[in-house]
């Protein structure tokens, strides 16, 4: 028997359970389970003869016990476990520490079952994360792989053509504009001859089946706007920010200077960083849409597929992480078009972004099998009173201070509504009015103004008409 230091073992009980220890009271199958999932992370170590709480029972052992306890680990694992097992003494009690380093070629099972460690408990591992852990150990990206069943001529001339131009002219990489096919494979795009799921992601002329819905909420069951979108993934993050930007208020700031400001009540830039996250690094073998939900005083984004890489929400939140891609080539693209800046800077581009927003807080969390990002306008005291002038409709959602003579805000409603209009031609006031969550007043007040600047018009009998944009807009 070999003995540690009673200070070292007196420490690493009072640790207790964390990502690289944990107790056990007896050899069996858990203790494997548990090797198996320090194996698959970050490797640990379990202690038999302590319980869960920390107390020492100490563990009895024959003669053979150790050599019959490595060579059940052995059979039950594969590729087989060879850990480390030492005795110890503390306070007359018999501790045995078996050790475990991270393993270099995962997964690693037991009896067909795999285990990851996450925090202080052993992980179930389902299909999609067995493939990750095995696509992480060889280095590869699910998006890498040759897409079975497509072809080339599936793919759009006219989007390479865009994107290639894109590269070129943001100078992080060349290529010749007269061989898109060359292109494509330079960047791995093509593979011997046919399209990856990365070149089928971007450059498909018919989109694969991989929905951002989005809607806009009153209340969580009442949808005044939804919208599915269905298209390659540069143009689906243009489309889905339009939808977004045309659903939460703006206002005017003014300065002193000529010109007038607009003030929106969330970042753009942070909306849009949260936004290519979730296009960018979600699990496209996850039949799961991204969904996108926009309340009164908070939008969610939903994205499937948890963290990558072993990732954690802690390490996300402290801006100090490693990135780790799940889809490399996607990602590559994006960075490549100037889209995304560098690698695993996403979230501290957001906060960063929200700095100049106190009355927005940013939340990020693993839940329903993803990660949902958060933005929630933080409740603002009521003013003492209102502003002789300003419309009962202008800061409606939106709480920013202006210190120049005209309050808060001269909302910019109508642009919104007119781009509502373009929208859904042939909508009322009455409609328009609980779409935008402001008074029927408020919106004949913008509809007069649009129509007199010749935006709209009324199309109908007064009572089943309504309004259209005009071939000036």
């Amino acid at each position: 028997m070999t003995t540690a230091p009673e200070q070292l073992l007196q420490h690493w009980i009072g640790s207790g359970e964390t990502q690289t220890q944990e107790f056990k009271t007896s050899f069996d199958k858990a203790c494997i389970e548990a090797l198996v999932a320090f194996a698959n992370a970050k490797g640990g170590r379990v202690l038999v003869g302590v319980t869960d709480r920390g107390v020492v029972q100490g563990a009895t052992l024959g003669k053979e016990s150790l050599n019959e306890w490595l060579g059940k680990i052995k059979d039950a694992t594969s590729p087989t476990l060879i850990p480390d097992i030492q005795a110890h003494s503390l306070d007359g009690k018999t501790i045995v520490e078996i050790s475990i380093a991270e393993y270099p070629i995962k997964p690693v099972n037991t009896r067909g079952r795999y285990y990851k460690r996450i925090a202080s408990s052993n992980h179930a591992l389902n299909t999609g994360e067995i493939a990750d852990l095995y696509m992480q150990a060889l280095q590869l990206s699910w998006d890498a792989y040759e897409a079975q069943g497509h072809r080339t001529e599936q793919l759009s001339p006219e989007k390479i053509r865009r994107f290639i131009r894109l590269v070129n002219q943001h100078g992080r990489f060349e290529l010749d504009e007269t061989n898109p096919h060359a292109a494509l494979e330079k960047l791995n795009y093509l593979k011997n001859g046919q399209p990856t799921w990365a070149a089928m992601l971007l450059f498909a002329q018919e989109p694969l089946r991989h929905n951002v819905h989005i809607g806009r909420f009153k209340t969580p069951s009442l949808i005044i706007d939804d919208r599915q979108f269905t298209d390659t993934l540069f143009e689906v993050v243009d489309q889905a920010m339009k939808f977004i930007v045309s659903h939460i208020s703006v206002a005017f700031e003014f300065d002193g200077s000529i010109q007038r400001k607009e003030r929106f009540a969330y970042p753009l830039p942070a909306l849009r960083e949260a936004l290519l996250n979730a296009v960018v690094h979600r699990s496209y073998t996850d039949p799961s849409d991204i969904q996108i939900k926009i309340f009164d005083d908070q939008i969610t984004i939903f994205s499937p597929g948890t963290f990558y890489g072993g990732l954690t929400v802690a390490e996300v939140q402290a801006d100090s992480y490693r990135s780790s891609l799940r889809n490399k080539l996607v990602a590559e693209g994006f960075y490549l078009v100037n889209a995304i800046e560098k690698y695993g800077s996403g979230f501290i581009r957001i906060r960063k972004a929200l700095q100049d927003y106190p009355e927005v807080q940013f939340d990020i969390a693993e839940k329903f099998g993803g990660v949902m990002a958060t933005f929630s306008l933080k409740p603002q005291p009521s003013p003492e009173a209102s502003p002789v002038g300003i419309d009962e409709g202008v800061s409606e959602g939106v709480n920013v201070g202006v210190n120049v003579g005209v309050n808060v805000g001269v909302n910019v409603g109508v642009n919104a509504l007119l781009q509502y209009i373009k929208d859904k031609p042939g909508q009322r006031a009455g409609e328009m009015s609980i779409a935008f969550s402001v008074t029927r007043r408020t919106v004949e007040r913008w509809l007069k103004q649009l129509k007199d600047q010749g935006h709209i018009e009324f199309r109908g009998a007064p009572k089943t008409g309504g309004y259209h944009p005009t071939t000036k807009t």
